[in-house]
């Protein structure tokens, strides 16, 4: 899953940053509106985490433009949390609102159940054969029997239990499950496949389609 967060505050930013990541999200900040359009055109992100009250570009005009293009899901933040606040942020193309001050677990939660409304249709649970993945509680389990992955392992299985058997580039995942810190040169993703596959045991989960990318295949 991918997520951009907008936020003047930098304490605020880098603990919304690093309470996303360690959920295994792939996680891009920035400090203003401008920057933030920015990288909305660059980069498709399944959530935009707006903070409402932002320089250079006001995040009400942020979200307007945003949902104009429609590709990516709006969770505004304010600190205003009046009534006729979130009816106003909401009717300016805000897919959600969260007023400050929040606890992160419902920050998580908001934000997962967003990403799951901007992709076509995924279940909560996402199941082959006896593999299961439950992004809200973070859990993995194979034939009933609890796996534990790293949050790159589960934001890169989360991935690909998503595509519901489809190819996934080595691109793609990169894009959903790391940020724009990652060397796009880096052999990060085949081993992050190699570690997975150990855990997740035999038979084989994970396929590789050269050079396609990776796919899930049939489990029992």
């Amino acid at each position: 899953m991918r997520v951009l967060v907008a936020e003047d505050h930098p304490r605020l930013a880098a603990t919304i940053g690093a309470v996303l990541r360690r959920e295994g999200m792939a996680v891009d900040v920035v400090f203003d509106g401008r920057e933030a359009l920015d990288r909305a055109t660059l980069t498709a992100y399944d959530v935009v985490v707006l903070d409402r009250d932002l320089p250079a570009v006001h995040g009400d005009d942020v979200c307007r433009s945003l949902a104009a293009e429609g590709r990516t899901a709006v969770l505004m933040l304010t600190a205003a949390g009046r009534l006729e606040d979130r009816v106003q942020g909401l009717g300016i193309g805000a897919d959600d609102y969260l007023p400050k001050p929040f606890h992160v677990a419902e920050l998580i939660a908001r934000v997962r159940a967003l990403a799951r409304r901007s992709r076509r249709a995924i279940p909560p649970k996402l199941v082959n054969g006896d593999l299961e993945l439950d992004p809200a509680h973070r859990s993995v389990t194979r034939a009933g029997v609890r796996l534990e992955l790293s949050p790159k392992e589960f934001a890169l299985l989360e991935v690909l239990l998503g595509a519901q058997g489809a190819v996934v580039s080595t691109e793609e995942l990169l894009e959903r499950a790391w940020d724009d810190a990652i060397d796009p040169f880096t052999n990060v993703v085949r081993m992050t496949v190699s570690r997975l596959r150990a855990k997740l045991g035999d038979p084989p989960v994970i396929e590789t389609v050269t050079p396609a990318g990776y796919r899930i295949g049939e489990t029992t």
